[in-house]
């Protein structure tokens, strides 16, 4: 289809936020959070497999796919706010969160200010805070146009005015080739430079060498209480992945507690839309396991 389909909607704040709602009422909540520049699109075919077995719930976090823009600065902190009152208002009290990007750290910070609420979590190339710009990406040219993206007037430029987030990076993170109709689904949120401003801040809020300072506390504690946590985990990587590595995402994982590693075999950084089978079939274990315990 050329399209995604019109999405429910319900008011958030002083706006609304669009999602998917998929599966039985009444079973167990799957939330699924996705980062920048995507949609709750991205996780179409892992829904599919996944709402036989589970309530799928897939948020577009506000500013992106089919939810409102807001006058808002879209700061880490916003997105909580909004992402806090969408789960408030379809009244979710647990949930397994399903993450990739910055849909890791919105899961992330949550876990930590409301233990109670994660029953499990599965995730992906994640956001964690780095000590410098080395600790960034596995590919030396994606570091530097990162770099880019967080210099004033270049990385507007780049992101507001040439769209790269979606036409380059967005398609150049995926092993597959995207469609024409896949990818006009990902092109029809930001058709001008100022539709693209939630798309240009997320990249100014990744919490690198102490900076946002506000980002990087959160963040920091928020991996503090993952350390801690006991709840059933699974982190899906991809080779050479791009934020996270096989090697690193092993090591990772050592530090954590139950929690599995699942190689998902060629892809970088959007996972979701080279192995929605193997990613869905991880998720289905997660809930099985965790219903057992």
């Amino acid at each position: 289809m050329a399209s995604d389909s019109q999405l429910p909607r319900v008011e958030v704040l002083n706006s609304y936020m669009a999602y998917r709602d998929v599966g039985p009422k009444d079973a167990p909540v799957v939330l699924f959070l996705h980062g920048n520049p995507t949609s709750s699109y991205i996780w179409r075919d892992i829904i599919a497999d996944v709402s036989p077995h589970a309530r799928c719930v897939a948020p577009d976090l506000i500013g992106l796919g089919q939810s409102g823009k807001p006058d808002i600065e879209y700061r880490f902190v916003d997105h909580i706010r909004y992402l806090d009152a969408f789960i408030d208002a379809l009244q979710i009290p647990s949930a397994f969160i399903v993450a990739q990007d910055w849909g890791t750290a919105f899961a992330f910070e949550r876990a930590a200010r409301l233990p109670q609420f994660v029953r499990g979590l599965a995730f992906m190339e994640f956001i964690r805070p780095m000590e410098s710009w080395d600790e960034f990406h596995q590919v030396p040219a994606a570091r530097e146009l990162f770099q880019k993206f967080r210099t004033p007037g270049i990385g507007e430029k780049l992101i507001l005015e040439d769209n790269i987030f979606v036409e380059r990076v967005l398609p150049g993170s995926v092993k597959r080739h995207l469609t024409d109709e896949e990818m006009s689904v990902y092109r029809a949120p930001f058709p001008t430079p100022e539709t693209r401003r939630p798309v240009w801040r997320f990249p100014n809020q990744l919490p690198i060498a102490g900076q946002p300072g506000d980002v990087w506390a959160l963040l920091s504690a928020a991996h503090d209480a993952l350390r801690d946590s006991t709840y059933p985990k699974v982190l899906f990587v991809g080779e050479p992945g791009a934020l996270v590595s096989l090697e690193f995402a092993r090591k990772f994982a050592s530090t954590l507690n139950n929690c599995e590693v699942v190689p998902l075999g060629a892809g970088t950084h959007y996972l979701q839309e080279d192995h929605p089978k193997a990613i869905a079939a991880g998720v289905r274990r997660l809930l099985e396991g965790a219903v057992q315990r």
